[in-house]
Order: C-alpha cells, then structure tokens, then sequence
C-alpha cells in the first residue's frame, strides 16, 4: 500500500494552536484564480456562501445552495496549497438536525477535498458541533450577526448593544466552543463584547467588524480590494480594482471601436517556407 503523501498545508490543529499568539489571517475566496493569489499570504481562506451576493447577484446568502458550496469548494481546492480552506454550510443544509448537517457536510468535505466547514449559530447548534466534531468534521463556528437570518432579523444588523443580545451571543460563543469547534467567526457585534468572548472561549475567534483583539481577522476579498462601489463600515479598502478594471475596458472599447485593436503584434501572420 502507498503512503499518503504529507502535506505542508496549514491544518486545524495549527489554527487551534494560535490561540492568543500570531494573529490569524483570513479572506474568502470562490475561484481557483483568487485562491492562487491569496494563498501565500493568509492562513485560512474561507469559500463563503457570500458568493450569492459576491458572484450570482442574490440580494442574501439565503439562496446559496449546496452544490453551489461544491462547485466553488473544488475551484479553490484547485488554487490553494498552503492555506487551511473552509467552506460554508449553505442555509437549510443543516439546521434540522445533526445527521442532516453531517449528510451535507460529509459530502461538501468529500466532494471538495476541504479541511473543515463553517456554520453560523442556530437552536441546537452545540449538539451539531459536537456531533460532527465526534465524527471526524471539523467545525468553524459563526456567531454575532448571522447572515443567514436575515429574513429573521429584518437586515443586517449589529448584535450584541443590548443586555439581552449581549448573554446571548456570549452563551453561543461558549457552548459553540465547548461542543467541539476548532476556532469561532465574531461577526457584527460591539468592540467590548468581541473582546469578552475573546478571553471567555478557549479557541481562536476571528473577528469581522468585531475587535481588533480578536485572535484573528477575516473580510470578503471582494470588499476589501474595492470591487464594489458601497463597502460596510467595517471594511478597510487595500485597493480599487473596480476603477482598476473599468479604466481598462474603457480602453479596450476605445481601441476596438477606433480600429486599433487587433494590432501587428496581435494578430498571426503566415509562416515563411
């Protein structure tokens, strides 16, 4: 029998191990193209089912599907070598139950080739933590506001400034990290609170618009290198591709039209005998 062939990419328990020492990097990524980009640079690339909204238009994650979550699960598999690659549980693929949310994620793993899944906090999500932790899945918890109860909140909105919100979200975060996850997303709730949860929870939280003292820190990478023209409030912009790449097509356009593109240089000519 052959040996398995040993692998230098990042591993859970070298996420699990960060917990209060050298910040945690973390961005998303949906195609091979992108993960081939950030990979050397982060640790951990989320495939997040903000594709939805990211490249299918949805107005939410709600109608991110699990095929969908598979498709671009195996591109970034395809792009990344280094980073540890974690792909979201799509809504309705496993709240019901934890043999549902096994169901689904035993084959977004197997399908994928990723090394651990992501679910947002729901009723009796401790149980599903555990559940599938007992059963070889690692689990990135998700936590504070919870994209994917949009419908349920009214929007996208902030958790954690009032008393209530405040228990609730700190309880989530504790039985979350009791049942068996390796590491927490803190997204959208108040600065104090993140740091709260981040000396509370025995596993590295990654905040996004959270705490600079989370013990990591994640963004949508469409937001952060200004693909879009509105970003949330908690989004620093590294770059501005969108008038990167606007300004070359205008180009392109100009020279198509004026004749000037194709070229000598860009066009085949016959081979001399």
């Amino acid at each position: 029998m052959s040996k398995a062939l040993k692998s230098s990419r990042i591993s859970v328990p070298d996420i699990r191990a960060r917990k209060g020492g050298e910040k945690i990097v973390m961005l998303t990524a949906y195609t091979a193209t992108m993960a081939d980009i950030i990979d050397p640079h982060v640790d951990v690339i989320l495939v997040g089912d903000t594709v939805g909204m990211v490249h299918h238009g949805l107005p939410s994650t709600v109608g991110v599907t699990l095929e969908m979550m598979i498709m671009h699960g195996q591109s970034v598999m395809r792009g990344a070598s280094n980073a540890l690659v974690v792909v979201d549980m799509p809504f309705g693929t496993y709240e019901s139950s934890p043999q549902k949310a096994f169901d689904s994620a035993a084959r977004l793993m197997s399908e994928t080739g990723c090394q651990a899944i992501k679910v947002e906090a729901c009723a009796g999500i401790s149980e599903t933590v555990a559940f599938l932790s007992g059963r070889g899945i690692p689990v990135m918890g998700h936590i504070g506001l919870r994209p994917q109860a949009v419908n349920l909140d009214g929007g996208f909105k902030t958790k954690g400034r009032t008393t209530e919100e405040r228990t609730r979200v700190l309880s989530e975060a504790r039985e979350v990290a009791e049942a068996g996850a390796f590491s927490i997303v803190v997204e959208g709730v108040a600065s104090d609170l993140a740091d709260e949860i981040t000396k509370e929870v025995s596993v590295p939280t990654i905040g996004i618009g959270a705490s600079a003292n989370c013990d990591g820190q994640i963004l949508v990478t469409p937001d952060m290198i200004g693909m879009f023209e509105w970003t949330p409030k908690f989004v620093r912009r590294y770059a501005d591709l969108r008038t990167t790449i606007s300004r070359g097509i205008a180009e392109y356009a100009k020279d198509v039209r004026s004749g000037q593109f194709p070229g000598p240089a860009e066009v085949y000519t016959l081979k001399a005998n």
